[in-house]
């Protein structure tokens, strides 16, 4: 919901105002705007702040943005091979914090534990975003065959079921080849990053001979892209996706003035 309010000689401007929505499309700040807007991201992971604070700088420069992060999330997604009602408990109530900390809308980045983002929206009345939504909907309109790499179980089945849910909702006919690339995600949190790359590649290259269009599960397997050779079918990751939606749903773009 949108609330206009005008200042001296400012024309309309646009005020947040909470309210609850399916799919958190609700627009919070506003170009120019003086009061800043803040977006909080969830990680499991340290190493993903990086890569979404630079994008976050390029893609949303309206917003503040800050991060949390807390590694038994997945930890304990892995060791049950399932998302548990414990964790996605406990990552709503993380979510909770993070509108408390200031946060206006939250964006989850593991897709491991991308499903609790559903609970999470019928809980509160502000956005919460699933990193990995986006990368989907762009997945099922580019291609039939659509592989899927991961480097975890955890995350590969959740990815395949969103592509799936999306590819239903929007009326189309998809075939998933899912690739795990097993001692990947073991070697990238011993810090081999060499031989996560290695193995990723290896998994990325047999996809290319046979998919339309792959998706890549993990935020974390897009340093690898840089290693493939040129052309093949188009390969998805989905941070950027993911904060270009952000944007659209996010941000008012300028009004002309009301004389």
């Amino acid at each position: 919901m949108i609330v206009p309010h005008g200042g001296p000689d400012k024309g309309l401007r646009f005020r947040p105002v909470a309210r609850s929505l399916h799919d958190g499309m609700i627009r919070v700040a506003a170009v120019g705007d003086p009061m800043t807007s803040k977006l909080a991201f969830i990680h499991t992971s340290h190493v993903l702040i990086p890569t979404f604070t630079a994008l976050a700088k390029k893609i949303l420069p309206e917003l503040e943005t800050f991060h949390m992060t807390d590694e038994s999330l997945i930890k304990n997604t892995i060791a049950a091979q399932s998302l548990t009602r414990t964790t996605v408990r406990r990552l709503v109530a993380m979510i909770g914090s993070a509108h408390e900390a200031g946060a206006d809308a939250v964006m989850v980045t593991c897709s491991s534990i991308g499903p609790g983002v559903q609970v999470a929206r019928e809980v509160y009345d502000f956005p919460v975003l699933r990193v990995d939504e986006a990368m989907a909907e762009s997945a099922v309109r580019k291609g039939r065959r659509i592989g899927v790499a991961a480097t975890l179980s955890t995350t590969l089945e959740p990815t395949i079921q969103l592509i799936e849910d999306t590819a239903a909702r929007e009326g189309r006919a998809v075939e998933i080849l899912p690739s795990l690339c097993e001692g990947a995600f073991e070697a990238v949190i011993a810090g081999d990053t060499e031989r996560h790359d290695s193995l990723v590649e290896r998994a990325l290259d047999d996809l290319r001979t046979r998919a339309d269009v792959i998706v890549l599960a993990q935020a974390s397997m897009v340093r690898v892209l840089a290693r493939l050779s040129a052309g093949g079918p188009p390969l998805l990751s989905s941070p950027e996706l993911a904060l270009q939606k952000a944007r659209a749903m996010l941000v008012e773009e300028p009004v002309a003035a009301v004389r």
